[in-house]
């Protein structure tokens, strides 16, 4: 049901062949491949757009959308050549559901696929509007993956075939044979050409029914080749000879059910009864079916065509788009229940349409329906509603603070209240829905409030003229929120440079008192605001930051309050204030501190918290929790160098484990001592996870020592053989019982007695 356009065979041919103009317009067409959005509410018209808006922006070709009856989307490109090629690979790349297939071709064969620079590849791609990858050179691999639409897939699979077949060294041979033929030579399920290729190790090549070319190429041993090309003409032989025709009309939303999913359908068909169906292609107009087959074997194969085309149908319930909740039932349940009797049946809501679609099976779209009206007859019948008007600035005050007001009246009335989507901006309409007693209840709660909220009253405050621009900085962004939030209400400030403290308040009386008592709560949070100093030496203030001020901006955000770092290039002499960094913004990283006197603390160490005390204090903590510490702890030396482990492996996996820095003293200092600087939170774990690496080095010492003890036994040479055993079976046995190592002497060692030979 659903589509998107792409080029047709018919204009890429144009295009390669050089008859039209550089400027072209390109026809569209409905492909049978899906939609990746495939509804407009599942991720918007908007977002489809926005999708198209950027290939043009990136190609240069023009797009032009258009959403057909059944949900199908068209495209019309144009532009010029290379820039309508690119756009069409992105439309089916971005907005077609993606499929992939492999083909296995010579390992030596790939190098001409990819072509000189990549460019036969890349043409490839856009021809076929597909994604090939091609195995790298030292990957054995000799599958090409295949990524794009169905119809893609097959052309590109085709060509990569064809590009192989010339460069085999074995023979390669042609045949030419009339397209209408090719479905009898694959036969179903391409199983015929399967058997002839097993058979002779032959590769047999057949266009794919998307690509307008009527040869077969054959790849293989000469002989064997030839008994493969024999049988394929005897079979197009005797098929021209024996088959004949027949045209009927079959309406052309109905062609997707003759073809099946995948083509199995048409598949089926072939192989119940012999007969190939042609079904014109998706660009064209045309309502004419084709069968070719036996006189005695079409009848049949109409009698099916007709079956399939009229097995499936699309039908439509009459239901406001406000049921469709109660019709889907909580957690779909009502749905579930249709659905789970009538698998084969799609029910389709779209949202802000009064109707519901339905797909799948005649007799099941019919069963499905009914139970449909039925559900939408019942909870109409049940339910009572009712259409109000208000204010769209409204409608935040009448829902009110985490939805409280709103929850009130339902509470009271037990009618359900539904406010226009958040993106409805300029919606004024509200649906009160229940049984009618409750819903006229709803109604004049609503109906008061919404009159109290037209009675417009003036009102003033008090507020001293130091707070002013708290409310007027970032354009009136903090006045802005207060007119959302209270249904609109107008708040003036004295122009800046008087001393009037006077706030005027103008709106519906109950959003002014409640926006007066809001600005009195930020009035009493800026009075409560301190500015405390944090001492931390300058050299830490960069781990304090974390990457990108990541750890300070989590800060800020915890506690809210403002923190602000001194400037790394501090000038007493030339500035009484220092420059300061907010919140963590790295802007004088890098510099050195000039006029850190000396002195406890310095001014290039204090960093500056402003908010309530007691955020300020807690937030202090934070800051001095994250100061780096160093603690040492004593290792031997000669276990250094284990501990640091091949090429650092070691000490890199603990200092990422822990999360610190690790530094072990040079060799040459012959230290014991090893530092690890990070967190106070991390160093215990740290410390603890190095001793528990030391005592296991110990160990292995031990372990080493107590295994170089060596003990000399003088056995007389004529019983070795009996010790070893046979295969060395005995001497195996002990050395694994005991878990040592026994070695006889040496053949040529004349001092001590000898093995046997």
């Amino acid at each position: 049901m659903s589509s998107v356009a792409v080029l047709t065979q018919e204009s890429f041919a144009e295009h390669r062949s050089g008859l039209v103009p550089q400027q072209i317009k390109v026809a569209t067409l409905n492909s049978e491949e899906e939609r990746k959005y495939k509804d407009m509410n599942q991720f918007g018209e908007g977002e489809q757009a926005k999708i198209c808006l950027e290939i043009m922006q990136r190609t240069g070709a023009h797009l032009e959308l258009s959403l057909a009856k059944d949900q199908g989307l068209s495209i019309m490109v144009s532009g010029k050549l290379d820039a309508v090629m690119k756009a069409r690979k992105d439309i089916v790349a971005r907005l077609q559901t993606q499929a992939s297939a492999t083909v296995a071709i010579p390992k030596e064969h790939h190098r001409f696929v990819i072509g000189k620079n990549g460019e036969k590849l890349q043409d490839l791609e856009l021809k076929t509007a597909t994604k090939i990858q091609i195995p790298r050179p030292d990957d054995p691999s000799n599958q090409i993956k295949i990524t794009g639409t169905k119809e893609g897939i097959e052309k590109a699979r085709h060509e990569v075939l064809l590009i192989s077949a010339e460069q085999d060294k074995r023979a390669v041979e042609r045949l030419e044979v009339e397209k209408a033929f090719h479905p009898f030579i694959a036969g179903p399920y391409n199983r015929l050409v399967g058997e002839i290729m097993q058979e002779t190790g032959t590769r047999i090549n057949i266009p794919p029914p998307s690509v307008n070319r009527t040869e077969i190429v054959f790849t293989g041993e000469k002989e064997q080749l030839a008994q493969a090309v024999a049988r394929i003409k005897k079979i197009y032989e005797e098929k021209k000879k024996k088959t004949t025709t027949i045209a009927v009309e079959v309406k052309k939303s109905q062609h997707k059910y003759v073809i099946g999913p995948k083509g199995n359908s048409l598949q089926e068909i072939l192989e119940r009864t012999g007969v190939s169906v042609e079904i014109p292609p998706s660009d064209s107009i045309s309502e004419t079916v084709i069968l070719r087959g036996e006189p005695e074997k079409l009848g049949q194969a109409l009698t099916e065509v007709y079956a399939k085309a009229n097995s499936f149908t699309v039908s439509s319930v009459a239901a406001p788009s406000w049921l469709h909740r109660f019709i889907i039932g909580k957690k779909g349940q009502n749905l579930a229940k249709i659905t789970q009797q009538m698998p084969k049946v799609h029910i389709e809501f779209t949202e802000g349409e009064d109707k519901i679609t339905l797909e799948g099976p005649s007799s099941d779209v019919e069963k499905a329906k009914k139970q449909l009206l039925h559900l939408a007859e019942e909870k109409q019948t049940r339910s009572f509603t009712v259409d109000i008007r208000a204010k769209p600035e409204y409608h935040k005050f009448l829902i009110g603070k985490g939805g409280g007001k709103i929850r009130k009246v339902r509470d009271s009335t037990g009618a359900r209240v539904i406010f226009p989507a958040a993106e409805d901006k300029d919606q004024d309409l509200i649906t009160i829905i229940g049984k009618e007693d409750a819903v006229r209840e709803a109604q004049k709660e609503l109906e008061a409030l919404i009159q109290n909220l037209d009675n417009v009253v003036e009102d003033s405050m008090l507020v001293d003229p130091k707070h002013h621009r708290h409310f007027v900085i970032r354009r009136g962004q903090v006045l802005r929120e207060i007119a959302e939030e209270y249904g609109g209400v107008m708040v003036s400030f004295p122009r800046s440079g008087t001393q009037s403290d006077k706030v005027t308040l103008k709106g519906a009386k109950d959003c002014v008192e409640a926006a007066k008592k809001r600005i009195q709560e930020i009035i009493e949070d800026l009075e409560a605001q301190v500015t405390l100093e944090c001492a931390i030496p300058q050299k830490f203030h960069r781990s304090v930051m974390g990457p990108k001020g990541s750890r300070i901006q989590q800060i800020t955000r915890d506690f809210s309050v403002q923190i602000k770092f001194p400037d790394r290039e501090e000038n007493a002499v030339h500035s009484t204030e220092p420059v300061v960094q907010e919140n963590g913004d790295e802007a004088g990283e890098g510099r050195e501190a000039k006029d850190c006197d000396p002195g406890s603390p310095r001014r290039c160490d204090i960093i500056i918290i402003s908010g309530r005390k007691e955020k300020c204090e807690a937030a202090k903590e934070a800051l001095e929790a994250l100061v780096p510490v160093t603690i040492e702890v004593e290792v031997p030396f000669d276990l250094h160098r284990y501990v640091i482990g091949q090429k650092g492996s070691g000490i890199r996996k603990m200092m990422d484990e822990f999360e610190v820095n690790i530094h072990v003293p040079a060799p040459e200092l012959q230290s014991d001592i090893i530092a690890i600087t990070g967190l106070a939170a991390n160093l215990d774990r740290a410390k603890a996870g190095l001793l528990e690496r030391v005592k296991e080095l110990q160990a292995e010492q031990e372990d080493r020592a107590l295994r170089s003890f060596k003990l000399s036994v003088t056995v007389d040479p004529k019983y070795h053989p009996k010790i070893i055993g046979r295969k060395g079976a005995v001497i195996t046995q002990i050395r694994l019982e005991h878990d040592v190592n026994i070695q006889f002497p040496d053949k040529d060692d004349g001092n001590q007695p000898q093995d046997p030979p």
